[in-house]
């Protein structure tokens, strides 16, 4: 398996002085956060304040998209949307230096947001409508449109491809990653796209007297409910209440279309099958095998044989419904 680039040339003498062009001068060591597709660190300046550099991984993304997502950022908060930009430094946010290029934010101290408390849930309903509101005043142009092609067609080809598995395993995924597609193809024709945050699960919030959003590194075209079922919970009834809680504020700033419930269980299956090929798709990163050794082993791929088939079930059951008269 292969990657297109990693981050070895990336020493933590390179990233300081990067950040010392820019006129950072760091007076503590570079803490490594929790980022593996970038490189991110946090470190204190000589002005006193904590700042963030992320180095974005080459070839990823494009400059455009990546301006596009800052842009996004700058929107957001000049909305009062809390959400963490990133520093224009000379009228740039995106930095080049060495080949690599990166954006330094503020760093914000939060917890993690707890998704069973009512009030922390119904604050996120709060601001995911504001987002939103401004996110369908317009289209990105450079940014991805969420698709089956690009998180199931794309992501099988590529595992059964590179993938390392048995005969025997390797068509019983290709089995059930056919299955998913088709289902996927049938499920997923959403009527409307909007600019969604686009990867919003509970380790990309954080909260400090209200829920703000970090990391719109993912932000792409895609149905609102996007950024809503992975806050959902697991089965139907946790679903329901937690769905009512978000929308009770939501709705007061955005509509709601309950016609993309019947979404969820295609969008989980498209994160399911991208998760697998990415990690795929990374493996000679030398941060993939450390911090991830149980892939790629015949048990990891036994595993997914089981999610997959139970996600399949899934996509074969009635929708969430709200009410009655949802669709």
């Amino acid at each position: 398996m292969s990657a297109a680039f990693d981050f070895s040339e990336l020493s933590p003498d390179v990233i300081l002085d990067a950040c010392q062009h820019y006129g950072f001068y760091a007076e503590s060591g570079l803490l490594a956060l929790n980022s593996y597709e970038n490189r991110v660190y946090q470190f204190k300046a000589d002005d006193g304040q904590r700042y963030v550099v992320k180095f974005y991984r080459p070839q990823r993304w494009s400059q455009a998209q990546i301006l596009e997502e800052h842009q996004f950022a700058f929107e957001l908060a000049a909305a009062e949307i809390p959400v963490v930009a990133p520093l224009l430094i000379d009228g740039q946010s995106l930095l080049p230096f060495k080949g690599y290029h990166f954006a330094v934010f503020p760093s914000r101290g939060g917890r993690a947001l707890e998704l069973d408390d009512d009030e922390q849930l119904c604050q996120l309903g709060r601001f995911l409508g504001q987002l939103h509101q401004l996110g369908s005043a317009k289209a990105f142009v450079h940014r991805p449109t969420l698709s089956v092609q690009a998180f199931i067609s794309d992501s099988r080809s590529f595992l059964l491809q590179h993938g390392e598995f048995s005969n025997h395993t390797g068509q019983q995924l290709d089995q059930l990653l056919q299955q998913i597609e088709l289902l996927c193809q049938q499920q997923f024709k959403p009527k409307n796209t909007i600019r969604c945050h686009g990867d919003c699960h509970p380790g990309n919030l954080f909260y400090h007297q209200q829920p703000f959003f970090v990391d719109l590194d993912d932000c792409r075209q895609a149905p609102a409910i996007q950024d809503l079922w992975m806050m959902l919970g697991g089965e139907i009834p946790e679903q329901r209440l937690r769905l009512e809680l978000l929308l009770e504020e939501y709705q007061q700033f955005c509509d709601f279309d309950f016609a993309e419930l019947k979404l969820i269980e295609a969008l989980r299956a498209m994160r399911m099958v991208h998760y697998m090929a990415w990690l795929a798709r990374r493996w000679t990163d030398p941060a993939f095998p450390l911090h991830f050794p149980w892939f790629n082993t015949e048990g990891y791929w036994q595993q997914q044989l089981v999610v997959l088939h139970d996600q399949i079930h899934r996509l074969q059951q009635p929708p969430l419904q709200m009410y009655p008269y949802d669709y």
